[in-house]
């Protein structure tokens, strides 16, 4: 196999390099700032630790502030983002699957409805949700801001795309001969040959759900159901009567991207062996 040219592969190292820092640095200056008080926040160099940096005792302080508000902040995101990612991933694998897979009338519109729900932004239908749970009685509860997490139509939509290339039609024949039914060949073959998508989707979805900040915002109203976002926001505006709280929402902001980082890492495995079995798919 032929190497590409020298002068190509110091600029994709470039390139990866300067995109490696404009993501990391970010995550490193987190990282300093909650070994910092407030004061050295301000008072010292923001990439570089303080002279008497005591990380430990200052996550201890964000989690027990205000009898903990912030472990049941997060608490709620886990459940936010966990049960509204996996019922998106479930919803979707079955939707898409069912588009890419049984043929009926006005599939191709359903279709076209889906990819329209992708295009419009999450922001423009907060007020009309709102509204909509607010008469149903559902607004400042778990359920306003879980039930419109369940749903992605990115989801169905990359699912139907990966069903439809592949779940073989002929092994779909081959189980309706044996006698499975529908609901068995989805959850016995269906889904165990879409894992690499239902991975992509469940991480996307729960993603958006953990930094999602303005359906929350718009939907609760109790302290209490807040995820972490929303909380840390609510510090910052009593910040400048309490000081320390620009130190417990840096570190509380830390804590926050450990969830993402650990799903990342134990996933993307997942993505590894979708990417290799599409790269020999005929």
């Amino acid at each position: 196999m032929t190497r590409p040219p020298v002068r190509h592969r110091i600029i994709t190292a470039s390139l990866l390099t300067v995109a490696a820092l404009y993501f990391l640095v970010p995550v490193y200056w987190l990282a300093v700032s909650a070994t910092k008080n407030s004061a050295d926040l301000f008072g010292t160099f923001g990439f570089w630790f303080s002279d008497h940096p005591h990380p430990v005792d200052y996550l201890v302080d964000v989690l027990t502030y205000d009898h903990g508000i912030y472990a049941r902040w997060f608490a709620n995101s886990l459940f936010y983002a966990g049960t509204g990612a996996v019922c998106a991933t479930l919803l979707s694998a079955a939707a898409g699957y069912a588009l890419a897979k049984f043929p009926f009338r006005g599939r191709e519109a359903v279709f076209n409805v889906v990819l329209a729900g992708v295009l419009i932004p999450g922001t423009a239908l907060a007020l009309p949700l709102y509204f909509l749970f607010s008469a149903m009685g559902l607004s400042n509860t778990y359920g306003a801001v879980l039930i419109p997490s369940m749903v992605s139509p990115f989801g169905v939509y990359l699912c139907r795309i990966y069903a439809a290339a592949a779940v073989p039609d002929s092994l779909l024949e081959a189980a309706r001969i044996d006698g499975a039914g529908e609901a068995r060949i989805f959850a016995g073959l269906g889904l165990r040959l879409m894992t690499p998508a239902l991975v992509t989707v469940f991480l996307f979805q729960f993603v958006h759900i953990w930094n999602n900040y303005f359906l929350p915002l718009v939907m609760l109203s109790d302290s209490d159901l807040y995820p972490v976002q929303l909380g840390l926001t609510s510090w910052t505006g009593y910040a400048d009567r309490q000081p320390v709280l620009y130190q417990y929402t840096v570190g509380g902001a830390l804590l926050s991207v450990v969830p993402l980082m650990v799903l990342m890492t134990v996933l993307q495995r997942y993505w590894r062996t979708g990417l290799t079995e599409g790269s020999v798919k005929a």
